[in-house]
């Protein structure tokens, strides 16, 4: 069980490389459980806030016709912004992967795009 935590931490940790991202968190979907965090955690976000909100948007967006699931939700304040992504998994519930912003340091275009294409790396 330590090599996963600690293998999880490192990736969580290498996502912190990214320009301008303060803190992330890993997080159960449906329950909203936090597996891991790196950085600030404030930042980063509560586990059981970024599962109610992917939860709401979803249904919102099913109910307006768009077909397919969450894929990511970006959230911006005078300050900060919120990233969460879907990470899918082999079995099992998907999990969010939520991202803190410091809006001043990041361009959120290039920001979404590194983090996008190293979501996967989190379970690997």
């Amino acid at each position: 069980m330590g090599e996963t935590t600690t293998a999880l931490q490192a990736s969580l940790d290498r996502l912190l490389d990214s320009p301008g991202v303060t803190g992330v968190a890993l997080v159960d979907a449906v329950t909203g459980l936090t597996y891991g965090v790196a950085g600030d955690i404030a930042e980063a976000g509560d586990g059981t806030d970024a599962s109610e909100l992917a939860t709401l948007i979803a249904e919102r967006l099913g109910a307006a016709g768009a077909e397919g699931e969450l894929e990511s939700v970006v959230t911006t304040s005078t300050k900060r912004q919120q990233v969460l992504f879907t990470v899918a998994r082999p079995t099992g519930d998907p999990l969010l992967l939520s991202a803190g912003l410091d809006r001043d340091r990041v361009n959120v275009a290039l920001a979404l795009r590194s983090l996008g294409d190293r979501v996967g790396e989190v379970l690997a």
